[in-house]
């Protein structure tokens, strides 16, 4: 099943049709994001729509295997972006369905659509080629956008699930830990030159 899964990743007409669905949702995406984009300081954008900016980054690797070119540093990004903001959003909207003691329909779409995010990293494995300063690179923006999230509180709003940020900002440096462990462990050192 694994292989299967892995070759149809390199099928043109499949990965056409997952650029378009993760283009469309990432437009959609940053759409989402418009409400507290208007109240955000211009030079925090790039850093308070994650999920959006993961799966853009996804866009690019899918269109460098369709132009048959690599880049490390959107790999890595990619890989490590659509894992930790796929989980993240994932608790958060089990969280808040606890919450609010109630489970909704937009919860339970952002449930699927994000855990499609954290998986879609997975399949992209065999493409995935960095050297060490796209590694230190991804762990630099991943932390710094901790920082900006968590210091300067522009991290994602969650309605009443705010008062817990300091707990949220303690999950999400712990999810960008793993995921640079998984990054480092999944891509084999002799790739990474």
């Amino acid at each position: 099943m694994i292989h299967y899964l892995y070759q149809l990743m390199y099928n043109r007409i499949f990965l056409i049709l997952l650029f378009i669905s993760n283009f469309l949702g990432t437009i959609y995406g940053y759409y989402w994001y418009r409400g507290q984009l208007s109240v955000t300081e211009w030079y925090f954008y790039p850093f308070v729509p994650d999920s959006p900016t993961a799966t853009l980054f996804l866009c690019i690797v899918i269109l460098a295997i369709l132009f048959n070119k690599k880049y490390g540093l959107i790999d890595a990004l990619a890989f490590t972006t659509l894992i930790k903001y796929g989980v993240w959003a994932v608790i958060m909207n089990f969280l808040y369905f606890i919450e609010i003691n109630m489970i909704t329909p937009v919860g339970v779409m952002l449930i699927f659509s994000h855990s499609i995010m954290a998986l879609q990293a997975f399949l992209f494995l065999p493409h995935l080629e960095i050297k060490p300063w796209h590694f230190y690179v991804t762990a630099f923006w991943l932390f710094h956008n901790d920082v900006i999230d968590y210091v300067y509180m522009q991290y994602p709003k969650y309605g009443s699930l705010d008062r817990f940020s300091d707990h949220i900002g303690y999950l999400s440096f712990w999810l960008t830990v793993i995921v640079l462990i998984l990054l480092k462990t999944l891509v084999p050192i002799n790739r990474m030159r």
